[in-house]
């Protein structure tokens, strides 16, 4: 059975989670390296936008990885993607017509955002809460730059 030239996505889907195992993997060891949470969503939106179950799938995969490299909750990043993808992001897209200030809204939502609702996660479970560090400023920089280039 051979494959049609055009229709190649599990392939590229299999070559994403593998390079995005692999990249959040050193993202551990390296600080330095940031975590690419928002390009996560960015990805997540634009798959339930177009309604393509295996990208969601894809990118449901690659935060699960995330969840566990950095030891955070599990599907809580799921979780939280879907909220600011239904809730909070239609309103400022409503609300704004600056294309570069809904990409700095975005990223520093999905940064800062995330971080308080994993601190709401751990006050209802009884968990430890999670710490935040200054390399968090210097994520939502480098990712603003590289959502600029999307």
């Amino acid at each position: 059975m051979q494959r049609s030239i055009s229709h190649q996505k599990p392939v590229i889907s299999l070559f994403y989670i593998i390079f995005f195992v692999l990249y959040d993997s050193l993202g551990t060891i390296y600080p330095f390296l940031p975590p690419m949470l928002t390009l996560l969503y960015i990805l997540f939106a634009r798959a339930l936008d177009k309604d393509d179950a295996l990208s969601v799938f894809v990118t449901v995969l690659c935060l699960v990885v995330f969840e566990a490299n950095y030891g955070y909750i599990l599907l809580s990043s799921v979780v939280y993607f879907y909220i600011l993808y239904k809730i909070i992001m239609p309103k400022i897209v409503k609300n704004s017509n600056c294309s570069i200030c809904i990409r700095a809204a975005t990223v520093t939502l999905v940064y800062l955002g995330y971080f308080l609702f994993l601190t709401l996660l751990s006050n209802i479970f009884l968990l430890p809460a999670p710490n935040i560090n200054y390399y968090i400023v210097y994520y939502i920089v480098i990712e603003f730059f590289l959502i600029g280039l999307l």
